[in-house]
């Protein structure tokens, strides 16, 4: 797997808001560390603001690979992302720094410990049709078919999330297995930490409370920085956006404002609602991967060996 390839590299992670970016820039100069980013909306140029980037100012400061590298109406798949962390990470150690993994996206972490799931090959007719059905029926058609065949994946996707579902029935209906079956492989695939053991996975646990406030007040400041006139910028391309980048949170809802379907009021309410609950998810989700450690922010150095500066 791609992190046993680099036994230096480290995953900073944890949910969206709990301070991931700036915190990593501490600990890269620290550790003498380049980041590659663990964010699969981060890839997108021009979505910046929506998917809270690092600042340029803060990717001065640490050189940080796997941000700004597609159009927004192109596809990152995770297949694509492992292979382009790989040669990053490959081109960090050749110059003798150390590699820090930095992002909250689940699958990339997933496909960092475990390896791509690679399953049955796409079947586009299958594919079409199960497409079909959501535009005709409803996405919740899908999802109410995928909770009966397939409950574990089913209540760890949203109901919009019509790429995964749509993938998950497929890989069912080709294989007669769920896919979350690969899911349970996986998860005994690796043992804990041993008591004495540094841990390489470090997720950022904040109280739940304070998190949903740093959520909300995120929310904000990113729609007095400008939030709707970057996607109006978006809006105007002469391409769409690929189908991966327009699950980014925020986007679609102020698309929905700017065509006068929402209040501006109801967009920011649905998307500090959208934000908080892939927060939850991402939690649950960090906390059934072996070694991955929660901990408090401040609480991050010493467990690399680093000392709090003041």
């Amino acid at each position: 797997m791609l992190l046993d390839r680099f036994p230096d590299a480290l995953v900073l992670t944890g949910p969206t808001g709990s301070g991931k970016s700036a915190l990593a820039i501490e600990l890269a100069k620290r550790l003498g560390a380049e980041i590659i980013s663990m964010d699969s909306m981060a890839v997108y140029r021009g979505m910046d603001i929506g998917t809270a980037k690092p600042t340029p100012e803060q990717r001065q400061e640490v050189p940080h690979h796997l941000i700004d590298v597609l159009d927004p109406w192109e596809s990152g798949s995770v297949a694509w992302w492992v292979k382009q962390a790989a040669r990053c990470a490959q081109a960090i150690t050749s110059r003798a720094h150390r590699v820090l993994f930095v992002g909250g996206t689940p699958l990339y972490l997933k496909a960092l410990l475990y390896g791509v799931f690679e399953g049955p090959p796409a079947n586009s007719e299958l594919r079409a049709r199960l497409v079909a059905e959501a535009r005709s029926n409803g996405n919740q058609h899908l999802f109410a078919r995928l909770l009966h065949v397939d409950p574990v994946a089913a209540r760890r996707l949203h109901v919009n999330d019509l790429k995964r579902m749509v993938r998950a029935l497929e890989v069912y209906e080709l294989t007669g297995q769920p896919i979350s079956a690969w899911q349970r492989e996986w998860r005994r695939a690796k043992p804990a930490l041993s008591p004495n053991e540094q841990p390489r996975i470090l997720w950022l646990n904040l109280p739940r409370s304070e998190l949903y406030a740093r959520i909300d007040h995120r929310v904000e400041d990113m729609f007095a920085a400008g939030f709707v006139d970057e996607v109006k910028d978006l809006r105007s391309m002469p391409r769409p956006l690929s189908r991966e980048a327009s699950y980014a949170v925020g986007y679609q809802e102020i698309m929905e404002y700017l065509d006068a379907k929402l209040s501006l009021q109801e967009a920011v309410r649905r998307i500090q609602t959208r934000s908080r609950q892939f927060a939850k998810r991402q939690m649950t989700w960090f906390r059934h991967v072996p070694g991955c450690v929660p901990l408090a922010p401040e609480l991050t150095f010493a467990a690399w060996g680093l000392k709090m500066e003041n």
